[in-house]
């Protein structure tokens, strides 16, 4: 049966069958984030933006809250795969068979990016970070008392987003298929994108020219990047809508 002709009581049933699978792996990946959370830590205060830094708890439950801050974003990141496959898997019955494999390879590409994100922002940018953040304490003469909470908090919220701001090509090229937007449309958007990455730069980095620019660079080439996967994309969509046609006549 074609998943138009579903009705919609069998839609939510297929909806809440996906829903509980996603849940399983979770729950597992939960338990496997227990034991993966401990080393994870311990690796991470010993790298170098860590070494230099005494981390204390300022309440009795701060180790706590991170050990199971680190066991849920290991287990939410694990499950992500699983997440977009069933995600796929719900709407690959009303695609075409073309369609089915070309969106299938959207979840490594999607994969790929989001640790290229992470990476990026862990690798380049945090070390700067906390590097003007150190001189800019000396300058002050002000001696940091950093709490083992506020500092994985605030190296996971400057890490993760950028995991999913690398997902800017594969969601453009994946509006662009279904027909939501066209590389004509980003193009004549563009100034007014660049505002909004300007704008999301500004947010997520300290009061510094060159951490700033490190940031919206990359976000700018990802857009433009996105552009041209976008514009590739609506090209070989009509050229298949062209071939229908020529078939059909």
């Amino acid at each position: 049966m074609n998943v138009k002709d579903m009705p919609l009581m069998e839609h939510i049933v297929e909806l809440r069958k996906r829903l509980v699978i996603i849940a399983m792996f979770f729950v597992a990946f939960m338990v496997a984030g227990f034991f993966l959370a401990k080393p994870v830590i311990v690796y991470l205060q010993n790298t170098d933006e860590a070494a230099t830094l005494t981390l204390n708890a300022f309440k009795l439950t701060d180790p706590l809250y991170v050990f199971m801050q680190f066991a849920f974003v290991i287990a939410l990141v694990l499950t992500c795969p699983v997440i977009l496959y069933q995600l796929w898997a719900f709407v690959s019955p009303g695609l075409y068979e073309k369609e089915r494999k070309v969106t299938l390879a959207y979840i490594p590409i999607a994969l790929l990016l989001f640790l290229s994100g992470v990476a990026f922002s862990y690798f380049i940018l945090f070390p700067f970070v906390v590097d003007f953040m150190m001189r800019m304490s000396n300058d002050l003469n002000v001696e940091q008392v950093i709490g083992i909470h506020e500092y994985f908090t605030f190296l996971m919220q400057l890490t993760l987003p950028f995991g999913f701001l690398f997902q800017m090509p594969v969601v453009l090229m994946f509006l662009t298929r279904l027909g939501i937007i066209t590389p004509m449309f980003l193009s004549k958007i563009r100034k007014y994108a660049y505002f909004v990455l300007l704008v999301i730069a500004a947010l997520i980095t300290p009061p510094e020219l060159v951490s700033h620019l490190m940031v919206t660079l990359p976000m700018l080439v990802l857009y433009e990047v996105s552009i041209i996967i976008s514009r590739v994309t609506y090209r070989k969509m009509q050229q298949t809508e062209e071939k229908e046609k020529h078939y059909v006549s």
